[in-house]
């Protein structure tokens, strides 16, 4: 799902808001969650997961055309951890989609 799809299927279940109202929320929401990354700060969204900074130290590196070493800075990369609720709901979803191609393939045996 893309930002604009989220923001049609929020602005869809949310009629009395305006699509533009909704597009200021979820940018708002977006921003407000990268300012925190930015300072440092977890973001922990119960039921959804947790944002976190990872730090990487600098390293030799090489480069994939040529293979030479290439010394590569350290840096900080936003993480995401899924939360407990989030994995529990994907993994019961992509047990049931599993399933139906599951069957529908032995089906397809039969004939």
């Amino acid at each position: 799902m893309t930002k604009s799809e989220l923001i049609a299927e929020l602005a869809a279940a949310n009629p009395h808001l305006l699509s533009r109202d909704v597009e200021i929320i979820v940018q708002t929401i977006f921003d407000e969650i990268t300012a925190a990354l930015a300072r440092g700060d977890r973001v922990e969204l119960r039921g959804f997961g947790a944002f976190v900074i990872k730090h990487r130290d600098a390293r030799t590196g090489r480069n994939p055309r040529t293979g030479d070493a290439v010394d590569v800075d350290e840096k900080h990369v936003p993480f995401f951890k899924a939360g407990k609720e989030l994995r529990e709901r994907v993994n019961r979803n992509a047990g049931r989609k599993r399933r139906a191609v599951t069957s529908s393939d032995n089906a397809a045996d039969r004939l």
